[in-house]
């Protein structure tokens, strides 16, 4: 079936609401940087079309997040935290101390909880981090109605622990005897 260009339209403009509701609502999102294995949680901030995030220093690590790179972001829902939508990005570092540089920096730190220089962070993360933009590069890759079929649970670590063991069978009984 050929959509009308009308109807593509609307199609993107209704993917880039979800985008964005989605990225406001939600204070964490999981992104992969092209060429790692594992995406990674990373808390952040909606500012001026694009995700932002900062890292580095005594912030939260990057893993591979590099200026004109891409990366694979995946947000969940606030409410039952699940996986509601999913965008390639474009990721981009604006320059500290310009315009783009401290509108971020002003979002993020409405968003940082516990800072211990609630008062100078701007100045700490000028110095110490780097301050991303994960702009959306092309049509939702996930959206309701369009999910993966896969489950995207990482598998656990290989490790000698084991979980729990049923039960004895006479436990009840010697419980319940008590009362």
């Amino acid at each position: 079936m050929d959509r009308t260009p009308a109807a593509a339209t609307a199609d993107a403009f209704l993917d880039q609401a979800l985008l964005e509701e989605a990225a406001k609502k939600s204070g964490l999102l999981w992104v992969r940087a092209d060429g790692q294995e594992q995406a990674r949680p990373l808390w952040h901030a909606w500012h001026d079309g694009a995700v932002v995030v900062v890292g580095g220093g005594a912030e939260q690590p990057l893993h591979g997040l590099t200026p004109g790179a891409g990366a694979v972001v995946t947000v969940r829902s606030k409410d039952k935290g699940g996986r509601l939508t999913g965008w390639r990005a474009r990721v981009v570092e604006p320059a500290p101390d310009s315009e783009a540089w401290r509108g971020a920096v002003e979002e993020l730190k409405g968003k940082r909880l516990n800072a211990p220089d609630t008062d100078a962070i701007a100045g700490r993360w000028a110095r110490e981090c780097r301050v991303l933009r994960l702009e959306p590069a092309g049509p939702l890759t996930e959206h309701p109605g369009a999910m993966p079929d896969g489950s995207h649970a990482a598998e656990p670590m290989p490790t000698p622990v084991t979980t729990r063991r049923p039960i004895p069978a006479g436990l009840p009984k010697l419980l319940f005897k008590r009362r």
